[in-house]
């Protein structure tokens, strides 16, 4: 990736906004915005509050500037960025510390930055609604003041008017998991001067976040949620949002209309503003299915976008890439707020996390040589040990596992080798070469239970030595160091400096790269889960994580089909035993060269002898952290 040397110029216009603004003399203010909404019927509408940091400057010269923001339920409950940071406050109620580097690093080049309570936290009315329309509007509503298209007022009940004549309406969402999360959600509402968005580690679609195709994920639901963000006051006077919460999200895994207007895909065709995602391969909280079904869709629609993926869970790039994510963001948002011609938007498109602290780049993502490539899983000598290659399976051939809710993905991986009763492997000889995986891949299966109710698994796995972040530890991939640095001004109550961090990692003999579960229940209608006839075959596709990996030459390549994924879904009702037609399964894989670089990665027959009865015995990857409920890992 160039980067830009401080200070550089370019004709005609500048390369780099500089920090020629007093932090410590900025105008702190906040202002409460009418979302235009009664979310806690009390007969008035509701106000959002809006903590605001701008330089004195150009106020006072009559000039405009761009706004950062952040909206967020979290800047009074459990704080922001890898030190929980809150919001607070001086006597007079104005905004002292904000949390995170974006006003001590922005506001001096030319920035304002707001800090927006969604509704029903902090000091903001209304009620939150876990991604619904009062969580959208709470911060659309400050998009369309900062334009002049809503009313703002001074205080959280008088009348005096406050209006954003400061602003040039041109406004940059950025955030972390839930605040990712709504920048998605006012996107996809098309609104007038939202000019770019920067979602991490972000929701796409809240039923996906709670479920999996209809197999419900370990954590509590969205009732528990909005109590758990939400203001003292509101926790008493939401109880009838929260009541609507419980009834529109059953956790019997059928897709609502609830969950219908949280899902932010389908109008990816509305965003006019660019993207700049972020993600971790391995998180396990907010999965990355939910940057992969967004990122198709936000290419579907021709939008302009840009990503990074990393190795790491839940980890802002802040603390895995700080100086070049620093860095990244400030020429993103001087091109696409400030309008400066620096060239960020025709540097490559995709950043990957290869090993721990070891970045490449694509120019497109998925690189465009990438195709769909189906492999299917075979027979081998033993039972439940088997190939995996182009070559479809015999008819009649099959595999049988029973469900042992006990078990994750690195119990079946570990013993992918050797014939276990909980799980089918399918693996491939070493590779001669590289393969390389880039998107989402989907398994398609075709099973016959015999009992009313199962759960599927399929993951993806790397079987070979690496060294990893290991994203399972606490810190999900890094490790806090005491040392801070500081990334902007500060002033009295509000440093710019924080500590720094360096990898954590760890060395396994596998990786599981790719995973995901469906309730077999769902096989007829993705939307409502039905019983199952014993005896009788079903198919179904499971939708897996997107991923960007490298199995290396010499490695071997994976897919295995089992049963409850321990702590990261729900065991069904009952103890299925499940036998996999072969013949009819099959996975489609996002393979850069398509089946030409499978088969020479593979060789000739691109199977696997059957195993031996030795391999990975006793090997262990990371074990899989439980989700965090409510879409934060602190």
């Amino acid at each position: 990736m160039l980067l830009s040397p401080p200070g550089a110029q370019a004709a005609p216009g500048p390369l780099r906004s500089e920090p020629v603004h007093s932090y410590e003399n900025a105008i702190r203010e906040s202002v409460w915005v009418d979302t235009r909404l009664d979310g806690d019927g009390d007969g008035r509408g509701d106000r959002v509050a809006v903590d605001i940091v701008r330089p004195r400057e150009p106020a006072s010269q009559g000039r405009r500037i761009p706004v950062i923001m952040d909206a967020s339920p979290y800047y009074a409950c459990c704080g922001r960025g890898n030190e929980s940071q809150r919001k607070t406050y001086d006597a007079r109620g104005n905004p002292v510390l904000l949390p995170l580097h974006y006003d001590n690093y922005f506001v001096p080049r030319g920035y304002a930055f707001a800090a927006v309570d969604l509704a029903g936290t902090n000091r903001s009315d209304g009620c939150a609604d876990v991604g619904g329309r009062s969580d959208i509007q709470s911060a659309k509503a400050v998009v369309d003041w900062l334009g002049g298209r809503a009313k703002g007022y001074t205080s959280r009940t008088g009348d005096e008017r406050a209006r954003a004549s400061w602003s040039n309406g041109d406004t940059g969402m950025i955030g972390k998991s839930y605040d990712g999360t709504i920048a998605n959600g006012v996107a996809a509402t098309g609104v007038e001067g939202l000019r770019t968005i920067v979602p991490i580690g972000a929701i796409s679609s809240w039923y996906d976040y709670y479920f999996a195709q209809g197999a419900p994920l370990f954590g509590s639901g969205p009732d528990w949620l909005s109590r758990y963000v939400g203001s003292p006051g509101a926790r008493e006077r939401c109880g009838a949002v929260r009541q609507r919460l419980i009834d529109g999200a059953p956790r019997s895994g059928d897709l609502t209309r609830l969950w219908q207007e949280r899902d932010h895909v389908p109008d990816a065709d509305r965003v006019r503003a660019s993207v700049f995602a972020v993600h971790g391969m391995q998180d396990l909280n907010v999965r990355a299915k939910h940057f992969g079904q967004w990122w198709d869709a936000l290419a579907d629609a021709g939008v302009e976008r840009k990503v990074w993926l990393s190795q790491a869970g839940h980890v802002d790039p802040f603390d895995f890439r700080r100086a070049e994510w620093v860095d990244t963001l400030h020429r993103w948002f001087d091109h696409y707020l400030l309008g400066y011609d620096n060239g960020v938007e025709d540097e490559p498109m995709a950043d990957i996390e290869r090993a721990p602290d070891r970045w490449s780049t694509d120019r497109h993502w998925p690189p465009r040589a990438t195709a769909v490539t189906t492999v299917s899983p075979g027979e081998g000598t033993v039972p439940g040990v088997g190939t995996l290659s182009p070559k479809p399976a015999r008819p009649g051939a099959a595999e049988t596992f029973t469900d042992d809710r006990s078990l994750d993905e690195i119990d079946w991986a570990s013993a992918v080798d050797r014939p276990t009763p909980a799980k089918a492997g399918f693996v491939t000889g070493p590779l001669t070469h590289d393969l390389r995986l880039s998107g989402s891949s989907a398994v398609k299966v075709t099973v016959t239970p015999n009992t009313e109710t199962a759960h599927l698994s399929a993951v993806l796995v790397d079987l070979g030595p690496a060294v990893i972040r290991d994203y399972a530890a606490s810190g999900e991939g890094i490790t806090t160091l005491p040392e801070r640095t500081c990334w902007g001004a500060s002033a009295p109550g509000d440093s710019s400096c924080y500590k720094e961090t360096k990898a954590r990692t760890k060395a396994v003999d596998l990786t599981v790269f790719s995973r995901g579960w469906a309730d077999l229940g769902t096989y007829a209608d993705a939307g409502r889960g039905r019983p199952l006839t014993p005896g009788k075959a079903h198919s179904i596709t499971l939708d897996l994580h997107a991923a960007d990996h490298v199995v290396p030459a010499g490695h071997r390549l994976a897919l295995i089909l089992a049963g409850t994924d321990r702590d990261l879904i729900e065991p069904p009702a009952s103890t299925p035993t499940l036998t996999v037609d072969l013949a009819r399964t099959s996975a489609r894989l996002p393979v850069v060269g398509g089946a030409p670089a499978f088969a020479r990665a593979a060789g000739p027959s691109a199977a696997a002898p059957a195993g031996d009865g030795a391999g990975l015995e006793g090997v262990a990857g990371p074990r899989p952290l439980r989700p965090v409920p409510g879409g934060e890992a602190r």
